[in-house]
């Protein structure tokens, strides 16, 4: 069986201010749990769209039996993304690539310009989680994700205010 979780939300900054902070947004204090993300590959494509492939690890507390069971309670995950700055799109496709005989995890997010507002970003977040017979065990990580997605708001805009504050002190240091 196969959980669906999704979410959206609305940044009050432009896309190339979103889109930028989302490679910056870790490490951050709201979400400890993403302990190194390294570029296993990228390249642009002949229209500008950057292709990026990241190794996310990420370290959750876990019960000591999961850790003795496992060895481990680092989780790996393979990001894809997709920048098209044409048509301000940014993709990011994450599956774990630990215990993923356990436990399928893809994560969809989507950052895209509001059609009705260029000043603001929408943020679109989809999960599909799959643990063979095990319903319940898809409920609590379909839980344990959107509790984790609001942890990303607060880093993201700091983020983004960040860059903006850089973007002013280099122009007035050119000044």
């Amino acid at each position: 069986m196969v959980k669906f979780w999704e979410s959206e939300h609305t940044f009050n900054h432009p896309w190339s201010h979103v889109s930028s902070g989302h490679w910056r947004k870790y490490p951050n204090p709201y979400n400890p749990a993403v302990i190194a993300t390294d570029i296993v590959e990228r390249e642009v494509t002949n229209n500008g769209v950057l292709n990026t492939t990241r190794l996310l690890s990420t370290e959750f507390s876990m019960p000591r039996w999961v850790k003795n069971m496992f060895g481990s309670t680092t989780i790996n995950a393979l990001e894809h993304s997709s920048v098209d700055p044409s048509h301000k799109k940014l993709s990011l496709v994450s599956k774990n690539i630990t215990f993923c005989n356990l436990v399928s995890i893809k994560e969809t997010i989507t950052y895209t310009e509001d059609p009705q507002d260029s000043s603001r970003t929408i943020m679109n977040q989809q999960a599909e989680i799959s643990v063979p017979s095990m319903t319940f065990m898809e409920k609590t990580l379909a839980d344990s994700i959107a509790k984790n997605s609001k942890k990303v708001l607060i880093p993201m805009s700091l983020t983004v205010v960040q860059c903006v504050c850089w973007r002013l002190m280099f122009v007035f240091a050119l000044l």
